[in-house]
């Protein structure tokens, strides 16, 4: 790997923010935030039955790795985000009923939309842009019991698709290479009261809508398990036809994480993803470490590191060099990057990136920022 300065002293410009002490002139800048302004709870009220909401992401990004920032050197709006939502509550009746819709609009929608099915969102593009519906179910819970069933988002790795729901602004490789992002099907929970939650269902295979592709037919579950207070351990894996991701053939994957609350203030996050589809001969795993460390409400930094391990078939093409056809050539990735918060229904992430692989005698920096706003 070829580091050159400039990319070390960005690197310890950004970590370094994160070791100034606060004085009464930062008060502002590192104080408490506030409440954050709900639209939808001013207009229905707190005790509507209906949840709505969404935020807006835009962001630019300095070069295209592939995993969801595919468009450089441009200012994209990534998600116009809306969601209705209404839970499944048990607390007044014995059965509960609910669901969910999610609808977005943006440049990330391609990566969103059913593309290993047919019909559903898959044609609702125009250009760079398109929509995308990720989630459309209804669910029914009876007691510690809780069963979906429709369109909806995948148990599988750590980072998601939502924007407000990651630290950093780009994405891990496993995330994009060896994980769905969706499925359809039927999914059941049982909470074992706050020791762990069990997970078990049959789906169409990998990002499908509500048509199969090669007959995929394949299952979703695993277990999440709090050891501590401050330690939590999930294993979610999916084992069968995953449809078009495995040719209608069988496959496995799995992601197991573990999460530890180190002080108050800091956390360490630990996932490996592996997939294994015989009939196609796609075979690739990887390791992400998370170090994420919380200043104030206002201000938080993080370290991710990544390996992951590819192969011919996935077609990881890195920095617009192709690996050569075998099973284990490595990808490398560190990002350093910042969350900070204006206000409390706006987040800045800026970050740097670096990609490398031996094999590929490759190297590059991207920096990229985005900010998204909740309402």
């Amino acid at each position: 790997m070829r580091v050159h300065w400039r990319h070390a002293a960005c690197l310890c410009a950004v970590l370094a923010f994160s070791a100034l002490v606060p004085s009464s002139s930062h008060a502002q800048l590192l104080g408490e935030l506030g409440d954050s302004f709900d639209f939808w709870d001013s207009f229905a009220g707190e005790d509507a039955i209906l949840d709505v909401g969404g935020w807006a992401q835009f962001g630019r990004h300095g070069h295209s790795n592939g995993l969801f920032n595919s468009h450089p050197h441009n200012y994209n709006l990534h998600q116009g985000w809306l969601y209705v939502d209404k839970a499944a509550s048990t607390e007044e009746h014995l059965i509960g009923f609910g669901g969910r819709m999610d609808l977005m609009y943006g440049v990330d929608a391609a990566d969103t939309q059913a593309f290993g099915g047919l019909g559903w969102d898959t044609g609702w593009n125009h250009g760079d842009y398109g929509w995308a519906m990720p989630q459309l179910y209804g669910e029914m819970a009876i007691g510690n019991f809780s069963t979906k069933v429709g369109h909806f988002f995948t148990l599988i790795g750590y980072e998601v698709v939502t924007a407000p729901d990651n630290f950093f602004y780009s994405h891990a490789m496993t995330m994009y290479n060896s994980e769905p992002f969706t499925h359809t099907g039927v999914l059941t929970s049982y909470a074992m009261g706050d020791i762990a939650t069990i997970y078990g269902g049959w789906t169409l295979g990998w990002d499908t809508g509500f048509e199969s592709l090669n007959a995929g037919s394949s299952y979703l579950g695993g277990i999440g398990l709090n050891i501590t207070d401050d330690i939590v351990f999930t294993y979610m894996c999916t084992a069968g036809n995953f449809g078009d991701r495995s040719g209608g053939n069988g496959g496995y994957s799995h992601s197991i994480l573990l999460d530890m609350s180190i002080t108050e203030k800091l956390n360490y996050i630990v996932q490996s993803d592996m997939l294994r589809v015989a009939a196609t001969s796609e075979n690739n795993i990887g390791l992400n470490q998370y170090l994420l460390y919380s200043l104030s409400d206002r201000v938080g930094a993080g370290l991710r590191m990544e390996w992951w391990q590819g192969d011919d078939v996935t077609g990881y093409d890195y920095g617009g060099r192709s690996a050569a056809p075998t099973d284990d050539t490595s990808y490398y990735a560190v990002t350093a990057g910042l969350n900070y918060k204006p206000h409390a229904n706006i987040t800045m992430r800026p970050e740097i990136r670096w990609n490398w692989s031996p094999a590929l005698d490759f190297d590059e920096a991207v920096f990229g920022m985005d900010w998204y706003l909740t309402f």
